[in-house]
């Protein structure tokens, strides 16, 4: 397992650079260094939890607790952004991150549990490599599309490079003994499920946010500051419902959180699906709390499954590969989002982002289908009473009869 410690030197360094970029071509390499700082902190902090709570039941509600420390930076992140850029400038929005990360240090030495795994894993640098190809040339071929055109011949190029990116990675994985993405786990359809939630919930949530910025700063004249404000019911229903969600896990599996945040991830996105530029504040605010309940329940229920029946030892593993699920659906929403609205003016932002609500909708019924996958199999055969209590030798002991001495219930006359 990674040790926490190994996360200290990537928050910090992730933090400062970008704040002390001279140029925007510095600033891109810096935000690059900053997502390799921030992927290694879910699968470590998932894998402390996992390891610090072996009791199932207590280690869903933990994650519970754990996911609901996307809410509250929900509800931080886009307000404390908005008033830093109204007051300051954006250099702001990284240095504000240099206390954060002295305090997270200062609280990790003091009371995180150090945890390895037995046998340190080799490093898997074809994977690695091909699996950085495989994302990049997706989320890349999404974003430039629009503009390319999709029949292009550097679009169909880089179709072409990412199959043949995706087929070299498994290959490769399938035949090494320490594989960076172990593909059997993929065969167990609760894993696949988790995974697959994962990608759809993250999907939902960025296109929800980066919609909602456009059409509030461009369409409606908003500023950072109120725009920001108007996330705070999404934050709030997904930092009150994630630890709900993780209790519910403990009492009665994923299946129950997982319907309700695909229901009502559905309605918030039906919900927005004939917006206009003059769209009631009150309907949009009823829209981004239900997203962001949904959001909530969803989170714990998909990070419990992916890791629930693995050893210990691989849970940084699991964590790492549902870690990534996230950062595609991102990444995936993002694009298909931004696509839609590349070409529209601040006038036709409202509509050219109804797709956008669908795809979220959509979203929401993926996980009501991954619902269906994470229910617990059913045990086939007679069911299993309780075990008989062993009598104690010489007392409350009544003779047996023999097969041949017992009377048959017919005969007693």
């Amino acid at each position: 397992m990674v040790s926490n410690s190994a996360t200290s030197p990537g928050r910090s360094v992730k933090s400062r650079s970008p704040r002390l970029a001279p140029s925007a071509g510095v600033l891109v390499a810096a935000r690059a260094l900053q997502g390799v700082g921030a992927s290694m902190l879910s699968p470590v902090a998932l894998a402390i939890v996992v390891n610090a709570m072996p009791d199932p039941k207590e280690r869903a509600q933990a994650i519970g607790v754990w996911a609901s420390v996307f809410g509250l930076s929900m509800a931080a992140g886009p307000v404390t952004g908005g008033a830093l850029l109204a007051h300051l400038d954006w250099r702001a929005l990284f240095w504000i991150n240099a206390p954060v990360i002295a305090a997270a240090l200062l609280l990790s030495a003091v009371f995180v549990p150090e945890s390895r795994a037995p046998r340190a894993r080799r490093l898997d640098l074809p994977g690695q490599v091909l699996l950085t190809v495989v994302l990049a040339v997706v989320v890349g071929v999404l974003i430039e599309g629009p503009r390319i055109g999709w029949t292009s011949p550097a679009a169909l190029a880089g179709y072409a490079c990412g199959a043949v990116a995706a087929a070299a990675l498994v290959r490769v994985e399938s035949r090494r003994r320490e594989p960076l993405m172990d593909l059997r786990l993929f065969g167990r359809p609760v894993f696949s499920g988790a995974v697959v939630g994962a990608v759809a919930v993250f999907v939902a949530l960025s296109t929800t946010l980066l919609l909602n910025t456009l059409y509030l700063q461009h369409t409606r004249g908003w500023t950072p500051l109120a725009a920001g404000v108007a996330t705070l019911p999404l934050a709030v229903g997904a930092t009150v419902c994630a630890p709900w969600a993780g209790r519910m896990v403990g009492r009665t599996g994923p299946r129950p959180p997982l319907l309700l945040a695909g229901g009502f991830i559905t309605a918030g996105g039906l919900c927005l699906v004939r917006l206009t530029p003059h769209t009631s504040v009150l309907l949009l605010l009823t829209a981004y709390a239900l997203i962001g309940i949904g959001f909530g329940f969803a989170n714990a229920p998909l990070t419990n499954t992916a890791v629930n029946g693995l050893p210990p030892a691989r849970a940084g593993v699991a964590g790492a590969i549902t870690s990534t699920a996230r950062q595609l659906g991102s990444a995936l929403g993002i694009a298909l989002a931004g696509g839609l609205v590349t070409d529209a003016g601040p006038g036709e932002l409202a509509d050219a982002s109804r797709p956008g609500w669908l795809l979220v909708a959509a979203c929401g019924v993926l996980l009501l289908l991954v619902a269906q996958v994470s229910r617990p199999r059913e045990v086939k055969g007679p069911a299993a009473g309780p075990a008989p209590r062993p009598a104690s030798p010489g007392r409350g002991r009544r003779p047996t009869a023999s097969p041949r001495t017992a009377p048959a219930r017919g005969r007693e006359r």
